[in-house]
């Protein structure tokens, strides 16, 4: 009897009519598109302008692309410069290998540059983008199931993926489908920031500090699944270790920042005072034209 399982993709590419487009960079690209969709809404209800977040998105995605692909290369360099590996393989990020703790490291490098240039503070913007970034990891994390890599143990569950390619030592099989647990997992974090951001409404960072510990919780028992070559410290393979360190790191500072800078930013965008700015301004004209108004009144009685 056969048992239910994922099927895998016969092929890692998409056609877009006559055009080739490879699974794993469309997910990345459709990520990239919803997290800054999402950032630009949380923006504005922040009192930003629209706009702003994709502006400096333009920094913020280049450079964590190049710190993704350099957290993977440097932490499976074996994959590009053992022998009988094609060390030109390390720039072809469209076959997949992006490591998220690398990606965001230098996109906040790019990142911060963006927001200097606007005048406005880093850490409300990684507040406004923390959720979308999220929901791009829960997208891009298909980009595996294109490439059919990083799968669990062995698994009969109805769930189970089913590896059907046998290069790089891979077996034929039905594995534990941890690119879905993680999609998943990455879907529940968006959720829970945007709920607690409502609820106590995070300002100065807690908000991505919030997305980035939960995010680790889940990263580091879904880590502790997968079977794909890995480096190990003390039993444990490296990016659970990471896990562990980016989740003390990111609670520490939700403390330290509630304790020293309580409450929101006030004013995330220099011009604009709140979200409804685009609405207020010929009000706020109208006030200012009646106390001249009055003003000039008094002084033509006085002068009688």
């Amino acid at each position: 009897m056969e048992l239910a399982f994922i099927p895998s993709p016969s092929s890692g590419v998409v056609y877009l009519g006559p055009i080739p487009l490879r699974g794993y960079a469309f997910c990345i690209i459709i990520g990239v598109f919803v997290a800054v969709w999402l950032g630009n809404k949380r923006w504005i209800a922040r009192g930003g302008q629209s706009g702003t977040v994709a502006d400096i998105a333009v920094w913020a995605v280049p450079f964590g692309l190049v710190g993704g692909r350099l957290y993977h290369v440097i932490t499976d360099y074996e994959l590009y410069f053992s022998e009988g590996r094609d060390w030109v393989d390390a720039f072809k990020v469209w076959e997949g290998g992006l490591g998220i703790w690398g990606a965001i490291a230098l996109g906040a490098v790019g990142a911060w540059i963006g927001a200097r240039r606007r005048g406005i503070p880093l850490p409300a913007y990684a507040d406004a983008i923390a959720p979308g970034i999220a929901i791009a990891q829960a997208i891009g994390r298909w980009g595996n199931w294109f490439n059919q890599e990083l799968y669990g143990k062995a698994t009969d569950v109805p769930w189970a993926l089913k590896i059907t390619q046998d290069t790089d030592g891979r077996v034929p099989g039905t594995y534990h489908p941890t690119f879905l647990y993680e999609s998943l997992w990455c879907i529940g974090v968006a959720l829970l920031v945007i709920w607690a951001d409502r609820k106590w409404k995070l300002g100065h960072g807690r908000a991505f500090a919030l997305y980035v510990a939960s995010y680790c919780v889940g990263r580091f028992w879904i880590e502790y699944m997968r079977v794909d070559d890995a480096h190990h410290i003390l039993g444990l393979r490296l990016n659970c270790w990471t896990a562990l360190g980016v989740f003390l790191l990111a609670v520490i500072y939700m403390v330290v920042s509630a304790r020293t800078r309580p409450g929101r930013e006030e004013v995330v965008e220099p011009g604009v005072s709140d979200g409804s700015a685009g609405d207020g301004d010929g009000e706020a004209e109208d006030e200012v034209d009646l106390s001249k108004d009055e003003a000039e009144v008094e002084a033509e009685a006085k002068k009688t």
